[in-house]
């Protein structure tokens, strides 16, 4: 079981942050103890990069990103079953998979619905770059909010199968139950807002939008200096 840090005076609070980009300043503010290291940062796009932006570059630590999507449910883009990995691995989440009672066609589809857009993103923002070495590294993995958390476990079990040497969430906003789900997977966990059902990320901050394709592009070649 991993480590919780939590603001506890934001428990349970909505429309607590400005923005992403004052969430993961203050998020830094909690990982002060990283600055300078040889820990990567991996951020979980779209959301995630904007809020490990701001840590990477309070910190002073190297960012990259990790594409990983959750897998939608057909006809609900905000919500998903499940969670697909940069390598095409998939998790599921199986109590949610029984009440949906989704055929196996239906997987099938949203399945490779969710390969084709990992491959697209890849393309997009890493451009073809070589992934960073996690091998004895200490990973921190960023993204704007956990609702599910099935997204964050399967980055987490990517991290894993590339040797890090411990593994970090850091998230601003999180639900009760995606802190149960990722706790036990990971070394510490840092989230500044926990907050119970009914859960949106959304609520958690007062400017809220979808990120383009740029805006997430231009900040991963700023923090890459080029």
């Amino acid at each position: 079981m991993g480590e919780l840090i939590e603001d506890i005076k934001l428990r349970g609070k909505s429309f607590v942050f400005r923005d992403r980009a004052e969430a993961g300043k203050l998020l830094a503010e909690m990982l002060s103890d990283y600055e300078s290291s040889d820990t990567i940062i991996l951020a979980i796009p779209a959301g995630g990069v904007p809020v490990a932006y701001e840590i990477a570059r309070r910190l002073k630590l190297l960012m990259d990103v990790l594409i990983v999507r959750k897998i939608q449910i057909p006809g609900n883009t905000e919500a998903g079953f499940g969670a697909m990995g940069p390598d095409g691995e998939v998790i599921f989440n199986q109590s949610l998979m029984r009440t949906l009672r989704l055929t196996k066609e239906e997987i099938l589809q949203q399945v490779d619905k969710t390969r084709k857009v990992l491959e697209a993103r890849d393309r997009l923002y890493r451009g073809g770059r070589q992934f960073p070495e996690l091998s004895g590294k200490d990973v921190i993995l960023v993204d704007d909010g956990l609702a599910s958390g099935y997204t964050t476990s399967a980055a987490v079990g990517y991290a894993e199968k590339r040797n890090a040497k411990r593994i970090i969430a850091a998230v601003p906003t999180a639900s009760d139950s995606s802190i149960n789900l990722i706790l036990p997977l990971v070394d510490k966990l840092y989230c500044l807002n926990i907050r119970g059902y009914p859960f949106a990320v959304a609520e958690a901050y007062e400017k809220w939008y979808d990120l383009s394709d740029e805006e997430v592009s231009s900040l991963l070649r700023d923090v890459r200096g080029k």
